[in-house]
């Protein structure tokens, strides 16, 4: 495993951080204090993000993104996660990879005016009584004629406001297994204005400010059965091919979080004077500073093996788990010390602190809680012996 950037790493990374200090930190502050990312703003960046061949990056080249390996996608998205949620994720989309798993109508349809910064998707899984146990969902689709009527409720899911569809996993029919009754999973394209299908305003959040939730509710919602993404029942298979690799996104954009906050508190420790000298020298603020960097770099090592056993076809679930659960519990360390070196400074909104440490309670919940990933962790050490 080589550990140096190519020149077109160094390029896009270079590239890629000069577009976020530039473009998005400027707008962070208005973004924090009114919770709300106007959409003027975001047709100004989109239109700067897509100019600079940034926009859509992570798809392949022959639909009109930028072909990038898993390596170079991740530090692209680090580059990104040093900035606000919204303004990152809204202006400088990355469509659902699991769009490349529809056929030529529907990537016309919905994938590739994604591509373009045209339109917008969602992705509809967690139900107020179904988070981790997606089996355990309660929407449901009955197949009626030559249609599919949908019902149910879905909720947290992540800026359906503006989405322009959503991707909406639900019940299709059930199996039996060892272990009982399982839920058969399909996934539906349902576009917003489909009569039956309501999005309502979600939850005030603490974590990333003006990135909404939603809540959507099916009533007798009827599609059409060239809705269906994939194949009847085998929901799950098309999500765990195409999305496995965000638990990765989620790693990345942390170390960028991380690393922006690691910087502010080794510049503030080696500039604020106590006591006739730098804060840094004192070994309760100086050792901080080491096991920040230390965990920090821990966090990166895992998810770059990650990513490249990705692309060799030789990654495991336990891989990227374990890259999202130390990225993701790493951020949430660096950003408590660095308030802490800070002292009540780090505390106000002057500094990006207080933001990055808020947001960073998400990021242990979503795309699977810490207890899930060392769930899977440990079943993989498990399964060889039998366990």
């Amino acid at each position: 495993m080589d550990f140096g950037l190519t020149d077109e790493q160094r390029l896009i990374v270079e590239t890629t951080r000069a577009f976020v200090e530039n473009e998005l930190y400027p707008h962070e502050a208005e973004v924090e204090r009114s919770g709300h990312l106007r959409m003027e703003r975001i047709r100004e960046i989109q239109a700067k993000a897509i100019a600079a061949g940034l926009y859509a990056a992570n798809m392949p080249e022959e639909v009109g993104g930028a072909g990038l390996d898993t390596a170079t996608w991740l530090l692209y998205e680090k580059e990104l996660g040093r900035a606000n949620y919204a303004l990152h994720w809204t202006c400088v989309a990355r469509p659902s990879n699991i769009l490349l798993a529809g056929t030529p109508e529907q990537r016309a349809r919905y994938l590739l005016p994604c591509i373009r910064g045209e339109r917008w998707d969602c992705l509809a899984m967690t139900e107020p009584g179904a988070g981790s146990d997606l089996r355990g969902m309660k929407a449901s689709a009955r197949p009626d004629g030559g249609d599919w009527v949908l019902n149910g409720t879905k909720h947290f899911i992540s800026h359906a406001d503006l989405a322009d569809f959503a991707i909406v996993f639900v019940a299709t029919g059930e199996e039996d297994t060892p272990r009982g009754p399982k839920k058969k999973i399909t996934a539906f394209f349902v576009d917003k204005g489909t009569p039956g299908f309501t999005v309502r305003e979600g939850y005030r959040n603490v974590s990333h400010r003006g990135y909404t939730n939603a809540i959507l509710e099916f009533d007798d919602c009827r599609l059409p059965a060239s809705a269906i993404l994939g194949e009847v029942h085998k929901g799950f298979e098309v999500a765990n091919t195409w999305l496995g690799a965000t638990r990765l996104q989620v790693a990345a954009t942390c170390l960028g979080r991380a690393e922006r906050a690691l910087g502010h508190a080794i510049a503030y420790a080696a500039e604020r004077r106590q006591f006739g000298q730098s804060i840094g020298k004192f070994q309760g603020v100086g050792f901080k500073l080491a096991d920040m960097a230390m965990e920090l770099k821990a966090a990166e090592l895992l998810t770059w093996e990650a990513a490249w056993k990705f692309d060799r076809g030789t990654v495991t679930e336990a891989d990227m788990s374990m890259a999202k659960l130390k990225a993701t519990e790493v951020l949430a360390m660096v950003a408590d010390e660095a308030i802490q070196i800070h002292g009540g400074m780090g505390l106000m909104d002057e500094l990006p602190l207080e933001r990055i440490w808020r947001d960073a309670r998400v990021e242990r919940i979503w795309e699977g809680t810490s207890e899930i990933q060392r769930h899977i962790i440990s079943r993989e050490l498990l399964r060889p012996h039998g366990g």
